[in-house]
């Protein structure tokens, strides 16, 4: 398509959508640029039969041509301006008028545009009382002209070819209207049609999510219970309690990790979570996600290796990179055996950092790593019997996709996993303190 095309079109649908709002319900939308299919493409052609009546000396039709120029104009005018009801009914009046005016006088086959008004005035309203009232007076009008219940004969009465045209025109622009508002119906089904299956598929998803997040809280707190009353009892002796505790402690701590997750993803679904992206040093968030299991790195001899540049930034909402590094780390700490290794990197390449954690453990079944990010991925169990709820991978793909970023997963069973994240770099010198 050659680039002239390409502009003329762009341009003809920007003016179609004209007024137009991304948080405009989907009817409304189609209703105002029916409207603007009304008016727009008309202009040009009405200027150009205001010119040529002029220098024929039809200077009435010249006016009433220019009126209804002016009255095109205005309705963009009004939709522009979002005043929706007001460029409708203002449209809608002034066409009556005028068309039926230019009807009667000159017989020019205009009068088939008050049945494109009426069409228009059934597909943009709802209110039944207002669209019969305009119709019969559209169906009053038309009929007045048609049966020639009054007649005035002008000097110079309109060319016979350019009365067909009228005509032709008028009829074409009603089989138009009502394809194009098919089209409309046909579309609004689709979408209700995917917005249906897309709700039963989340309500399935929510549903397996609360059944894994119910045995996981379960767990932890029916024993956390039996344990506090037995204590409170006397039945459990008190040097026997701090192994307890320390068992107990694992399982609240990885509790409250899922509970985390899933009270991000619970917020993420309600649009509850706003991105909101700064420039934030990756060497900096790695520490702290360290920090935060440098107990279980301890207790089961990890060897964790960090290469991170102190240079490295993101440009990512911070929390949210967080959350997907604390996630990363923990499956890897999770699925590597007691004295296996962990290794988290980082470079930056043409304005993209790629961050990597891999580690030498369990690996995954090549079957399940394309559901590794999605609600199918069942949830796995650790070397050591530690059990995740597969809703972190699920949080740290939406994360980053809302990052523009990308999550990639490889991995051989038995040899280990690597995770590969790329987010858009950042740059240190726009700010003082990464915080």
């Amino acid at each position: 398509m050659p680039a002239s095309d390409f502009s003329v079109k762009t341009f003809f649908f920007r003016l179609l959508n004209i007024g137009i709002t991304p948080d405009m319900p989907f009817i409304e939308a189609r209703r105002t640029r029916l409207l603007n299919l009304l008016t727009v493409p008309w202009i040009p052609g009405l200027v150009f039969f205001a010119v040529t009546n002029f220098f024929q000396e039809r200077y009435l039709l010249s006016f009433l041509n220019c009126l209804n120029v002016a009255c095109s104009v205005g309705t963009v005018i009004f939709t522009w301006k979002q005043r929706y009801l007001s460029a409708r009914l203002f449209i809608i009046i002034s066409s009556i008028i005028i068309y039926t005016v230019t009807a009667l006088i000159y017989r020019n086959g205009v009068e088939f545009f008050l049945l494109n008004i009426l069409i228009v005035t059934v597909l943009v309203y709802d209110n039944k009382w207002l669209i019969l009232s305009l119709s019969a007076v559209m169906l009053s009008c038309f009929l007045a002209v048609r049966f020639s219940w009054i007649n005035l004969s002008p000097e110079l009465p309109v060319p016979h070819d350019r009365i067909v045209f009228n005509v032709v025109w008028g009829l074409s622009f009603i089989v138009m209207a009502l394809s194009y508002f098919k089209r409309v119906h046909d579309d609004y089904e689709n979408e209700k049609e995917v917005q249906r299956q897309a709700l039963v598929a989340l309500n399935r998803d929510k549903e397996k999510l609360f059944s894994i997040i119910a045995h996981d809280i379960r767990g932890p707190l029916s024993t956390l219970e039996m344990l506090l009353d037995m204590f409170r009892k006397g039945e459990y002796p008190e040097e026997d309690m701090k192994d307890a505790a320390d068992e107990l402690y694992k399982k609240v701590a990885s509790l409250a990790g899922t509970m985390d997750n899933m009270l991000r993803w619970s917020m993420g679904q309600m649009k509850g979570i706003r991105v909101k992206p700064v420039h934030a040093s990756l060497a900096n968030l790695t520490d702290e996600i360290v920090n935060l299991f440098e107990n279980t790195i301890r207790e089961k001899e990890i060897h964790l290796k960090v290469e991170i540049p102190a240079d490295c930034w993101v440009y990512a909402d911070r929390d949210q990179v967080s959350v997907i590094l604390r996630n990363l780390l923990s499956n890897a700490v999770k699925f590597s055996y007691p004295g296996g290794e962990v290794r988290m990197s980082a470079i930056t390449v043409e304005g993209q950092v790629t961050f990597r954690v891999q580690d030498n453990g369990m690996g995954i079944p090549p079957e399940k790593l394309p559901q590794l990010f999605s609600f199918k991925s069942a949830p796995g169990y650790g070397t050591k019997g530690e059990r995740g709820s597969g809703l972190g991978l699920l949080l740290c793909q939406e994360f980053t996709v809302q990052n523009k970023g990308q999550l990639t997963a490889s991995s051989i069973p038995g040899k280990g996993t690597q995770f590969t994240l790329t987010l858009p770099a950042g740059k240190p010198a726009l700010v003082k303190i990464d915080s």
